[in-house]
């Protein structure tokens, strides 16, 4: 093992409800850390912004009580890491400074302009485009507008002003890392969502120009390409003595929360499995080659090294439905409290299903119209039963998905490591470990898992910590084994869950489509 304990690494979580901030030792132990919240403004005609400027402000003030804390010794950090949302757009000065808000990643406004680019009737796309995007990327952008090509060019066309002030297009993990270095750049992982490079040839430091032309962005904004694991350069002086930190801090390139997902689970070497159960959920292991499953949503993208690949999918509303609950539903009760609730119901809510799709649904079924739903209630039916059943729900979800995934990999994924903040419940691990069918391994602290994740990727990028040694280095809470007697009760249920989708995804679209467009 090559690992150095002592030293430490800021690692930043950027997620859509704010940042996590900790300082992790490159082996993945927790050391200190805080969560600042940031809103997301939501706009008329489908527009959901941040401000790109409050998040570098709450990230510097984060920092400074980290070091002053007294629980972090600063000369030990060595690495800054950032993780955390992706398909999200910030326009950015020749220094890094924004020059608008971040157009965030459920943000529609461009979808027009991608429609009259490369729309058409083949699934909603010319034949010949979406065609193109799938050989090369293994995706496509969303005819909706809700990823980077949309951002762009809603940009480019409706808000020439700050498309003129922009120097750069950056995520937000690479927005962050230039706030840091003042270096721009970017990676094929940072820019998975953006389907911009040819996913064929991972070390090939280049975007692919003709799908550039294709949807008419200006190329001269896209960051410049490094190595995914790579050092973009070291922490500015400026920042370095604003913030406390030694001199000649690394940073390493940003990272979506699906990557360091995979690392703070312990997850990196081929299929190795881990699911995340937090504001939304996803079911990933590494894998060597590229492919599509265009069907059910399913694709690998540029991976932990430009040598591998992750397989990427996603729900949409995961611990969102709970939160949903929690806010609307059945009010006044904390998650502990609700918990508690679902306990006290049988396995399988007294018949009731639910399903989640609040938002629309991408994997395994692609479908923006899709709406959830509580079914088959009765006036037995108590509110124990309803929290269950929300549970239930997701992980009935869950299962959908992972029966695809392992369709997709053509092998049995077994076990599960599970991290995200919905993991944190021990029924709701059960759960899913009785409706999947599968062994769950719940890592230690997973709330924090893209934290401790950050913070292994550095290590394996400054060569401190080797691959093969990460899956011992990510201790394990509990692992969850199926209930024989519950997983009878469960099979029942979801054996009509994708049934209920196909009996109702025409009223979703007659119900649905005219409010989106």
């Amino acid at each position: 093992m090559t690992v150095d304990a002592d030293r430490y690494c800021l690692a930043i979580d950027l997620g859509t409800g704010g940042p996590k901030v900790g300082f992790v030792t490159l082996s993945g132990r927790m050391v200190w850390s805080t969560h600042r919240e940031v809103k997301t403004e939501f706009l008329p005609h489908g527009g959901a912004e941040q401000d790109a400027s409050v998040w570098w402000d709450v990230i510097r003030d984060a920092v400074r009580a980290g070091v002053n804390s007294g629980q972090v010794d600063a000369s030990r950090v060595s690495a800054v890491s950032v993780t955390g949302q992706w398909a999200s757009t910030v326009p950015v000065d020749a220094n890094g400074v924004p020059v608008g808000p971040c157009v965030m990643w459920m943000d529609t406004r461009g979808g027009k302009h991608v429609r009259d680019r490369i729309g058409g009737p083949a699934v909603g796309y010319a034949p010949r485009a979406i065609l193109s995007f799938i050989r090369k990327t293994g995706g496509a952008p969303s005819t909706t507008g809700a990823d980077p090509i949309g951002h762009m060019l809603y940009l480019q066309h409706d808000v020439p002003e700050v498309h003129r002030a922009a120097r750069w297009y950056l995520e937000p993990v690479d927005y962050l890392s230039m706030r840091f270095t003042g270096v721009a750049a970017a990676s094929h992982a940072s820019m998975t969502g953006a389907w911009l490079t040819d996913n064929r040839a991972l070390d090939r430091m280049s975007y692919d120009d003709g799908l550039i032309k294709l949807v008419g962005l200006d190329a001269g904004k896209l960051p410049p390409l490094v190595p995914t694991g790579s050092v973009v350069g070291t922490v500015h002086s400026s920042v370095a003595r604003e913030l406390g930190l030694p001199d000649r801090v690394q940073v390493v390139t940003g990272t979506p929360d699906l990557h360091t997902g995979a690392c703070g689970a312990g997850a990196v070497t081929d299929y190795q499995t881990h699911m995340a159960i937090s504001t939304t959920s996803w079911i990933s292991c590494p894998v060597a080659k590229k492919k599509t499953d265009a069907i059910r949503q399913i694709a690998t993208v540029p991976g932990l090294s430009p040598e591998r690949y992750l397989v990427a999918d996603n729900h949409d509303t995961s611990g969102l439905a709970f939160q949903w609950l929690r806010d609307n539903v059945v009010t006044g009760l904390d998650f502990n409290a609700l918990t508690a609730l679902a306990a006290d119901s049988p396995a399988g809510s007294g018949g009731v299903i639910f399903t989640p799709w609040l938002q629309g649904e991408r994997s395994p079924i692609d479908d923006r119209n899709a709406r959830g739903g509580f079914h088959n209630l009765s006036i037995n039916t108590t509110k124990g039963d309803i929290v269950r059943a929300t549970l239930e729900g997701v992980a009935y979800n869950d299962r959908w998905l992972h029966e695809a995934v392992e369709k997709f990999t053509g092998r049995r994924l077994d076990p599960i490591r599970i991290v995200g903040g919905g993991a944190q419940s021990d029924l709701w691990c059960q759960i899913h470990a009785d409706v999947m069918d599968r062994t769950i391994e719940r890592i230690a602290q997973p709330y924090f898992a893209q934290l401790k994740g950050a913070a292994i990727f550095a290590g394996l990028g400054l060569g401190a910590v080797a691959r093969d040694d990460v899956r011992g280095l990510v201790e394990l809470d509990t692992t969850f084994t199926p209930n024989a007697d519950a997983r009878a009760a469960y099979d029942e249920l979801y054996a009509e869950f994708p049934g209920i989708y196909k009996a109702q995804k025409d009223m979703f679209k007659r119900l649905n489509r005219k409010k989106r467009s």
